[in-house]
């Protein structure tokens, strides 16, 4: 199965660290939202989309690619995020906006993932930061077993 990561990261390349393990696990590339094609996108059997949080949505350059994909009729993705809250019900509505785009552009999305990640935005800064160290070892371990239940269904998504 031929996979790729669509991740932006920047302020402590918290959803970095999640995209390299399941990227490893994948044995998927890894590119910014700036550097592929939406034709090129096309190419993968299996695309991670991930970032982190921001106002209850993933960051503008993911929003922005996914309104330019082209409509497919197979596509399957997969969306990841860290946050400084999380949660089941958090993440279903930090997902919403992404992966209701992709749906609307024919993609399955196949499962989601998300954990927290440091944040040292607004006021935080200020007080030290929110869930300093985080992603841990655990969250690392979370997205490696993320990773390998992806790579279990692979033999159901390609079929």
């Amino acid at each position: 199965m031929k996979s790729l990561l669509v991740v932006f990261s920047y302020h402590h390349n918290n959803t970095q660290k999640i995209a390299n393990v399941i990227a490893e696990v994948l044995d998927a590339q890894i590119v910014n939202p700036q550097e592929i094609s939406h034709e090129e996108l096309q190419d993968y059997d299996l695309v991670g989309f991930g970032s982190g949080i921001y106002n209850a949505k993933h960051h503008k350059s993911l929003l922005d690619l996914a309104d330019k994909l082209p409509q497919v009729t197979d596509g399957k993705a997969f969306i990841f995020s860290t946050s400084a809250l999380t949660g089941e019900k958090k993440v279903t509505k930090d997902h919403s906006a992404l992966r209701e785009k992709l749906q609307s552009k024919g993609y399955m999305v196949v499962d989601e993932f998300q954990c927290k990640g440091f944040n040292t935005n607004s006021f935080l800064k200020y007080l030290g930061g929110m869930n300093k160290g985080r992603p841990n070892a655990e969250d690392l371990k979370h997205a490696d077993e993320f990773a390998k239940s992806l790579k279990q269904k692979r033999f159901v998504l390609l079929s």
